[in-house]
């Protein structure tokens, strides 16, 4: 049965995501905060406590009888069944250390599909929504993603999904940046994909990629990209889902020339 979503599901979902971003941008400080790996592991749970008891109910209470995904770093398929995939620092590491790129999320997945998105990146205001088959917005602006058709022309990104992903993961991202920074124009390579993603669904850069199937990071971008008119697959050139071993989400034009390159590095 396609997903249906009540006008004030999204309206509910929209407003508990901002509050949350409140929370986390009062935590905000320019200066990093933390030095020692203790240190710094315990600023990222301070916020994440933080934003959850602001969050979590809200979202449970917006959609009766969905559930909650735990672990914000755990991948793989979810049991059937509605589920709410959040990351309340979105970039947390970017947020204790007083950079900018961070931001709060909400996802609703429906039998391992993102049916309804909602990203909020506090510190300039903007709130990024989608609804399967209802087209994403950048607060009331419909978003595109770009019309690019040649890969050597792209701005591409990837990252790192977490920490002690695995040796051959790292291989596998190494490998993944020298070829497209021999196949495209520049490559980024930061942290988190939400922020990278945005940029995709936008149309100001063309195409993301990861080695990682962690949940968190990929479902809120991967429908804004899908609902802005890009593709989203895995690294085999299928559907991409929640349990996929890899992602890639581009533009139209370059996703087929992006996904040549990328695919034989396995």
């Amino acid at each position: 049965m396609p997903f249906v979503a009540d006008p004030a599901l999204l309206s509910g979902v929209t407003a508990a995501v901002r509050k949350a971003g409140d929370t986390l941008r009062e935590r905000y400080t320019t200066h990093a905060r933390g030095v020692s790996l203790d240190e710094i592991v315990g600023e990222i749970h301070a916020n994440d406590d933080a934003v959850l008891a602001v969050l979590r109910e809200p979202l449970l209470k917006a959609r009766p009888g969905s559930q909650w995904a735990e672990d914000e770093l755990a991948g793989g398929a979810l049991p059937p069944g509605e589920w709410w995939v959040a990351d309340p620092a979105e970039g947390n590491i970017n947020h204790v250390h007083g950079m900018g790129e961070w931001a709060v999320t909400a996802t609703l997945v429906r039998d391992n599909q993102p049916v309804l998105t909602v990203v909020h990146v506090p510190l300039t205001g903007d709130t990024y929504t989608a609804v399967a088959g209802g087209g994403a917005y950048l607060d009331d602006r419909p978003l595109r993603v770009s019309a690019k058709t040649d890969l050597g022309a792209t701005l591409a990104g990837t990252g790192q999904a977490r920490p002690g992903e695995g040796e051959d993961t790292f291989r596998r991202i190494g490998e993944s940046v020298s070829a497209m920074l021999t196949s495209g124009l520049v490559v980024r390579v930061s942290v988190p994909a939400t922020m990278q993603l945005i940029h995709v669904a936008a149309g100001r850069t063309d195409a993301f990629w990861q080695f990682s199937d962690v949940r968190s990071g990929l479902v809120a971008g991967a429908l804004l990209v899908a609902e802005a008119g890009g593709v989203v697959t895995d690294l085999a050139g299928e559907p991409w889902r929640t349990g996929s071993r890899d992602f890639l989400a581009a533009a139209p034009g370059v996703h087929a020339a992006a996904l040549a390159v990328l695919s034989p590095i396995a």
